[in-house]
């Protein structure tokens, strides 16, 4: 199969939290994948088919209702007007390619990404929690948020679930 023809398959699959984090097969073989999961997939097939320009990359985004109507009352009914989210994503050829649903989410975030960095496939899975963690933790001092950094990231938790429905 080539990368292209992977790419719209991995595309077309549903979205989903795998078995094993760490294991990106699980993609294929559950049919369902998260942007990490998903992202880290293809980056890793390409590192082993070296295909070239292929770069995956955690960007934190102001998630809010806009960007992400899904989530419809959750943040303002928690007085909340964003919540900082990690989302992956890949760059061929330094084009921004996100696989997370039929439509690209990146075109819906692009304008709201704070800060982004370049990671490895492994690197989705511990080192994206932790990251992210920081992150929210410094946004909360930094922002003078109501609430807890446990409160906050439950809210996201429940945001997550919500996106999954």
């Amino acid at each position: 199969m080539n990368f292209e023809t992977l790419i719209e398959k991995v595309k077309n699959i549903p979205y989903g939290r795998n078995a094993n984090r760490y294991d990106f097969s699980l993609v294929l073989s559950e049919n369902k994948g998260t942007c990490s999961s998903k992202h880290a997939f293809l980056k890793d097939f390409a590192d082993k088919n070296e295909i070239e320009n292929v770069k995956l990359y955690i960007g934190i985004f102001k998630m809010n209702e806009t960007n992400t109507p899904k989530l419809g009352d959750l943040l303002s009914n928690n007085k909340i007007k964003y919540i900082p989210e990690a989302h992956c994503y890949l760059k061929i050829n330094q084009v921004p390619v996100d696989v997370t649903t039929v439509d690209s989410f990146y075109d819906k975030i692009k304008q709201d990404i704070v800060e982004e960095i370049e990671i490895t496939p492994n690197q989705v899975s511990d080192f994206k929690v932790t990251y992210h963690k920081a992150f929210l933790k410094n946004w909360i001092k930094e922002t003078n948020q109501n609430n807890t950094f446990e409160e906050i990231w439950e809210i996201r938790e429940q945001c997550i679930s919500k996106l999954s429905e």
